[in-house]
């Protein structure tokens, strides 16, 4: 439902400590092929089995950002709650895909939380898979 073409179109992937762990507890092999960047001030060191798979970042956002880059990743998947609030907060966010599932759960944290300012961002696009997934892809306006 359209997750293989957004992550072809990904460098690496950004998620938090919350998120990574989420993700180890699932007792399946590693699902990404792309570098994924843990942000993390608590964790000291990752699973060695994911050594080639996985990096501790740490620091500012701006820092994390300047190392990555670095590297040479710059289409970045962030990903997990807080980590996306954290980025929205900076102004750090230049592209937003969101995925409407139609099942109300009736509760859990919101997605965005309060910003400092106010974030517009402009539609570029609609899709809609088996006419009840939609997924909307919007970019930053500045």
């Amino acid at each position: 439902m359209g997750y293989m073409e957004f992550i072809s179109g990904c460098d690496a992937i950004v998620m938090g400590r919350t998120t990574f762990e989420t993700v180890l507890s699932f007792d399946i092999p590693w699902p990404y092929e792309i570098p994924v960047f843990v942000l993390s001030s608590q964790l000291n060191n990752l699973p060695p089995h994911l050594a080639d798979k996985a990096h501790l970042v740490k620091g500012s956002l701006h820092e994390v950002l300047a190392e990555i880059h670095r590297k040479g990743y710059n289409q970045l998947y962030i990903d997990g709650g807080t980590t996306i609030r954290s980025f929205l907060s900076k102004d750090l966010i230049d592209e937003i895909t969101l995925t409407t599932i139609p099942i109300l759960l009736g509760g859990g944290a919101p997605l965005f939380g309060d910003l400092p300012q106010e974030l517009n961002f402009e539609l570029l696009e609609t899709r809609s898979y088996l006419n009840q997934v939609v997924q909307r892809h919007y970019q930053r306006k500045k």
